[in-house]
C-alpha cells in the first residue's frame, strides 16, 4: 500500500473526510453465478426499497455532494459514483459485469453508499496524495473520456491525478492481468461503520476473487 497523504485544502473543505484503504493479491477474471446472483438479489431488493428522490438522502451520499460543495463542484452533474450506481439500479438500467474484482467494488458500493475506487497497485507511482482537482489537469476516465476534475476530490500519485470519487481513470483501472490492488473507500462523513464495510469487501474478496495477502488502513483529515 502506498504512502498516503492529505493536502491542507482538502483538510480544510473536508474536515471529515475519511479514507477506508484496502490492498490485496487477487485473481482477475468474469463473475462467477454466485456473485452474480448476489449483485442480482442485492439490485432487486435496492430498487423495491429505495426511491430515486431519496438517494440524494442517504447519509453517506449527502456527507459526498456536501463535501464536492465545498470543494467547487455541483454534485448533481458530476455525481458520486455511489450516487450514479444507485440511481441506475433504482432506475431499473441495471450494473455492467466487467469482472469479479469490479463486481465485487459495485456490491459493496450500492449496498453501504460509499463511492470506491478500484486500481491496479502496480501502476501506481510512488506517494499519493488526495486534494482538490485544479484547472486544466488531464483526466482520463473509464468509458467516459476526459473529465473536469476541477473542483472535485483526487487522488495524485507521482504522474498526477488518476483516481476520484466520481470515476476512476483508464491509467490504474483494473484488467484481467492486474495482480494487486488497492481500493479506497471515500468516506465523506467520518462514518463509525467504515471498518466494518472494509471488512466486509475483503470477506468478498476471499469468497469470489481469491483475496490474499490483505492490508487495511483508515485515514483521516482530523
Amino acid at each position: 500500500m502506498p504512502p498516503i497523504f492529505f493536502t491542507p485544502d482538502i483538510r480544510i473543505k473536508c474536515p471529515t473526510l475519511q479514507l477506508g484503504c484496502l490492498a490485496a493479491k487477487v485473481e482477475v477474471r468474469p463473475s462467477g453465478p454466485a456473485l452474480l446472483q448476489l449483485m442480482d438479489e442485492a439490485c432487486g431488493r435496492i430498487s423495491r426499497e429505495l426511491e430515486l428522490d431519496a438517494i440524494s438522502s442517504l447519509p453517506e451520499i449527502r456527507a459526498a455532494r456536501e463535501a464536492y460543495k465545498a470543494c467547487g463542484k455541483k454534485p448533481g452533474r458530476y455525481r458520486p459514483s455511489a450516487e450514479a450506481l444507485l440511481r441506475r439500479v433504482v432506475s431499473s438500467k441495471g450494473l455492467y459485469q466487467i469482472n469479479n474484482v469490479v463486481e465485487v467494488i459495485n456490491y459493496c458500493s450500492i449496498t453501504a453508499h460509499y463511492s470506491i475506487g478500484g486500481y491496479d497497485a502496480g501502476r501506481i507511482d510512488g506517494p499519493v496524495e488526495m486534494g482538490i482537482g485544479r484547472e486544466g489537469e488531464p483526466y482520463e476516465a473509464i468509458a467516459r473520456g476526459g473529465l473536469n476534475i476541477a473542483g472535485l476530490p483526487v487522488l495524485r500519485d507521482r504522474m498526477g491525478p488518476f483516481g476520484s470519487p466520481t470515476s476512476d481513470s483508464e491509467r490504474t483501472s483494473i484488467q484481467e492481468h492486474s495482480q494487486a490492488i488497492w481500493l479506497v473507500f471515500f468516506d465523506f462523513g467520518g462514518s463509525p461503520a467504515l471498518r466494518e464495510s472494509l471488512l466486509f469487501a475483503q470477506s468478498l474478496l476471499e469468497q469470489h476473487c481469491s483475496g490474499r495477502a490483505f492490508q487495511i488502513k483508515i485515514l483521516t483529515t482530523y
